[in-house]
């Protein structure tokens, strides 16, 4: 395939219907995998979203903005089936749920991609809600084994939802075993290990796969790099909290942007990467991507923070 994608991200593109009191609605793209996505292409990694929506005003949408964050779509399909949906009742506590049987988003094939589309890839991503949707859950841990012996590396974030109960553990295993990079929140431990102390479950998910790079991210209380033995600290720049949605899928990409594009760097600057990103994306409403800019000012800004300490 000409100018194949050196990203990729494939699993869900999903439509939240937010709800904003009495009988109002409003309706926002979404998804974790695809956020992941446009935040690397904002960031200038040539990046393809794989996976499927639906033909209508929400798969329009979603067409929409892959297109306007600069996507490769030829590995976006469209299908005539019911679009993924996640119904937030409630925000702060989260209220959720998930509308999709037998949407589009599980109707994505593989065998219909153009040939030669893996022939450039470094990096494949792979997490959120697709994971624990069959029948595109068992597809899509075979195509990440698949891209593993190929030589491409994968990222794997669980990013926990509710529907992720005691059958996601095979899965979880699976991922993490071949993940040359994992990204998990304190959120996502508490949800994967119930019962367990969170020190205790980063732990139990290292174990699954001690050689890989882990991003351990704790909200506003900063976050952690871990590599084998080594382990690095850092707390996120300061900046005008607008919105946290889409702070975590902006904190993958800015971490997986560092790896591409700066594979020397070492271990404290990648966190400050990833931070950068995070924090980037706090400071516009809903899931934006973070632009390279602003990612690159907060960069500097903890390095210098960090070489005063």
């Amino acid at each position: 395939m000409h100018d194949a994608p050196s990203m990729l991200c494939a699993g869900e593109a999903l439509t939240d219907l937010l709800h904003q009191g009495e009988d109002r609605w409003v309706s926002r793209v979404g998804g974790s995998v695809w956020n992941v996505a446009r935040a690397l292409a904002a960031l200038g990694e040539p990046t393809a979203f794989a996976g499927a929506v639906s033909r209508d005003h929400f798969g329009d949408a979603l067409w929409r903005a892959s297109e306007a964050a600069g996507l490769d779509l030829r590995l976006m399909q469209r299908v005539d089936r019911a679009p993924l949906l996640a119904v937030v009742e409630r925000g702060e506590p989260p209220s959720y749920f998930f509308i999709g049987n037998d949407s589009a988003d599980l109707h994505f094939d593989e065998q219909a991609l153009p040939a030669g589309w893996s022939q450039g890839l470094r990096w494949a991503h792979f997490g959120g809600i697709s994971l624990a949707r069959q029948p595109l859950a068992e597809r899509l841990v075979a195509l990440a084994e698949r891209l593993k012996r190929q030589g491409v590396a994968i990222s794997y974030d669980p990013n926990y939802r509710t529907l992720m109960d005691a059958s996601y553990a095979p899965t979880l295993r699976r991922m993490a075993a071949l993940a040359d990079l994992v990204k998990v929140s304190d959120e996502d431990l508490l949800g994967l290990f119930p019962g367990v102390a969170p020190d205790e479950s980063l732990r139990q998910l290292r174990a699954m796969n001690p050689s890989a790079l882990c991003l351990f991210t704790r909200g506003g209380a900063g976050a952690s790099l871990l590599r084998g033995e080594q382990r690095c600290d850092a707390q996120a720049p300061r900046v005008d909290v607008v919105d946290t949605v889409g702070a975590g899928d902006a904190s993958v990409a800015g971490l997986l942007h560092s790896l591409a594009s700066h594979p020397d760097r070492a271990l404290p600057d990648h966190l400050h990467a990833a931070l950068a990103a995070g924090s980037a994306a706090c400071q516009h409403a809903g899931a934006t991507p973070p632009s390279r800019e602003a990612v690159d000012r907060l960069y500097e800004q903890l390095r210098a923070g960090a070489a005063l300490a």
